[in-house]
């Protein structure tokens, strides 16, 4: 994720170390991908399917007790953050006020929004293990509620401020652009886990259709984004080095619906009345088999141009957070395609993409500790080399893709 004038940092550029009363001024919205990130582990990892070897049900020993501790720590990163960020509003209101009104940094404020849904969906699915049910519930309840509202109003925010504040060229298209618009999809992916809590009758079915609506909110503003995105990828030069993972963005809309619809259908049969529960079921097959379809195409065509950027000399950079949480998507999205066509396919495909996800959140984990303790991420931007093409960008650590 990045902003046009400020690019992720990049771990071969030496920055001066941030003094400490100035540690936060370049905190942006974008480190929220780490706490999106490190939940998505947690969660999908809990929803694995048990069948892959065609036989019995085959249970990780520990696995669900790691998930739950990967979700601790998003919980514990999300509240370091949360504060980090009051701080950042507090001390440098410049900077924040600057971030809003850059059209590469403003969409990192999905960001918060999905951080939050991210680590309340996981309160219940595995942190009520350790939490306990109603601890779980009640700080599910407070997060969905306050992401859904953070992520309505960016979706409406930041495409305004792009309309008619931000100055944008026509080959500034970047996958970022789709963060605000995304939010949304991750609301109705986890409102379907509070319905069963809420009354029977007109709470349980407007709070699921809410989350439907969204569904479509969503869907379609990234129908209208993607070609956009598309036709700059394609006509425009690559994207810079540091800026190449944000590639990887495009399969959280693509995973997610898929999740959605998945998780929608499984609430709806009580709630709403049986040929639209039904239709939901049917729904699921149909919607979810070609987008996840689509969702391997873009990403092996995203790890081609990655593995192009590598050859080039790009290094890590907090864009290699856009691995993780995307790629969580998907992981889930072949979950529910799992269990709903029970194709071993599927399992295989949820499996494999889970270990690309370990993989990627390890990688990202391990260099951002690195940074933050050598001081370079929250250091001053300074101008760094973009590679190959005759784009030039500005490393900072306001860009995670």
């Amino acid at each position: 994720m990045v902003t046009a004038a400020q690019h992720l940092p990049h771990a071969t550029a030496r920055a001066p170390r941030a003094p400490r009363a100035a540690a936060v001024r370049h905190l942006g919205p974008n480190w929220y991908a780490a706490v999106m990130g490190t939940a998505i582990v947690g969660t999908a990892g809990v929803g694995l399917p048990g069948h892959v070897l065609g036989h019995a049900p085959v249970h990780i020993p520990g696995l669900r007790t790691l998930c739950t501790a990967v979700w601790v720590l998003s919980l514990a990163l999300l509240a370091a953050l949360l504060v980090a960020r009051a701080l950042h509003w507090t001390h440098h209101p410049d900077q924040a006020r600057a971030h809003l009104l850059d059209p590469s940094a403003a969409p990192f404020y999905g960001c918060l929004s999905m951080a939050l849904l991210a680590v309340g969906g996981g309160a219940l699915a595995v942190g009520r293990d350790w939490i306990g049910q109603q601890a779980a519930l009640a700080l599910d309840a407070v997060l969905f509620t306050a992401g859904t509202v953070v992520g309505l109003v960016a979706a409406v925010a930041v495409p305004y401020l792009m309309a008619v504040r931000h100055r944008i060229e026509p080959g500034q298209a970047s996958p970022v652009w789709l963060l605000p618009v995304v939010a949304p999809m991750v609301s109705a992916s986890q409102g379907p886990l509070l319905v069963p809590h809420l009354p029977p009758g007109q709470p349980r079915e407007t709070l699921l259709l809410a989350c439907f609506a969204m569904f479509g909110l969503s869907l379609l503003a990234t129908l209208v984004m993607l070609p956009v995105i598309f036709a700059r990828l394609i006509t425009g030069a690559p994207l810079p080095l540091a800026l190449t993972p944000a590639l990887f963005l495009v399969l959280g809309p693509l995973g997610q619906s898929t999740t959605a619809v998945g998780k929608v259908a499984d609430a709806a049969p009580g709630v709403v009345p049986a040929p639209y529960s039904e239709g939901l079921d049917v729904l699921v097959v149909l919607y979810g088999v070609p987008v996840m379809g689509f969702a391997l195409l873009w990403l092996a065509f995203a790890a081609a141009q990655v593995l192009r950027a590598r050859r080039h000399g790009m290094g890590f950079s907090m864009t290699w957070w856009a691995f993780t949480f995307p790629v969580g998507t998907c992981v889930t999205g072949a979950e529910v395609l799992a269990r709903r066509t029970g194709l071993l396919a599927y399992d295989w495909l949820a499996v494999g993409l889970y270990a690309l996800l370990v993989a990627a959140w390890g990688a990202a984990s391990v260099c951002t500790a690195r940074g933050l303790v050598s001081g370079e991420l929250l250091a001053v931007p300074r101008p760094a080399p973009a590679g190959p093409g005759p784009t030039t960008v500005r490393t900072t650590s306001d860009d995670v893709r």
